[in-house]
């Protein structure tokens, strides 16, 4: 068996002998590895054991398989895509990072409630009532889908005869309606990778094993109370995020005179 000379189950070392020609450049990005009876004939295993060691290298990234025309070396990665995580505001107003990106189909909206996740997050029970708005999006120059969730509790939808009546209405002029109801805004973020479930898997259209990466953003009103949540979703291996950081000017501090 040529390239198997490591202990473990044999599988793992077929595996290993793989990577070690796909690393090596033997079988490049793209190309399609042999078939599995090639692939028994070259390392002298049984079928079981090919399949395993295919199925670990699937697992790992490094393949994939396409039903029915077999299994193929791993691509490059796509151009990567940046998104600008930026509020701006000028004249009354707000603009964010990403002005471009395409959206595939009407937003979808729905009725849904808290979870124990975004709960927290708007200050409020799980359970509670709430709009949900689900956007496809595609930035047209790498290709990369985006899904970006907006989610608005009936509370403060009420308060806002716009937003009660038009939910779908894009973040940057909800962010408009809440500063020129009087609120003075800030927003807060959270930011982590995961791997997708299935249907998030199937819409951001993910090679197998590639994780996303989500993040959460909370607009805040008056005495830092949240307004608005936003979830944006897209594949990590060719998404990288982008932040402006600047520094507080601390406040002045002045003697007061009794």
């Amino acid at each position: 068996m040529p390239g198997i000379e490591r202990p473990g189950p044999l599988y793992k070392q077929v595996a290993a002998a793989i990577r070690d020609a796909i690393t090596s450049g033997e079988f490049p990005p793209g190309s399609p590895l042999p078939s599995e009876t090639q692939l028994i004939e070259r390392y002298g295993v049984s079928r079981p054991t090919v399949r395993n060691a295919v199925a670990a290298l699937r697992a790992e990234g490094l393949i994939d398989v396409v039903h029915g025309k077999g299994s193929f070396v791993r691509r490059l990665p796509a151009p990567t895509l940046t998104i600008e995580r930026t509020v701006t505001r000028k004249a009354g107003t707000y603009t964010t990072g990403q002005t471009d990106w395409q959206q595939n189909e009407a937003p979808s909206v729905s009725r849904a409630t808290t979870s124990e996740t975004t709960g927290p997050a708007l200050g409020l029970d799980e359970g509670e009532d709430l709009f949900s708005v689900d956007r496809l999006l595609t930035d047209p120059v790498t290709g990369t889908r985006i899904l970006h969730r907006v989610l608005i509790p009936l509370a403060v939808a009420a308060d806002h005869n716009e937003l009660a009546e038009n939910p779908a209405t894009p973040p940057e002029q909800i962010y408009a309606l809440l500063a020129a109801a009087g609120h003075k805004l800030t927003w807060t973020e959270t930011v982590r990778a995961r791997m997708p479930l299935p249907d998030e898997r199937a819409t951001l259209e993910l090679p197998d094993a590639t994780p996303i990466i989500e993040t959460i953003r909370t607009t805040h009103g008056n005495d830092h109370k949240p307004l608005l949540l936003e979830e944006l979703r897209a594949a990590a291996d060719r998404t990288q995020l982008a932040y402006r950081i600047t520094t507080d000017s601390p406040r002045t501090l002045r003697a007061v005179k009794q």
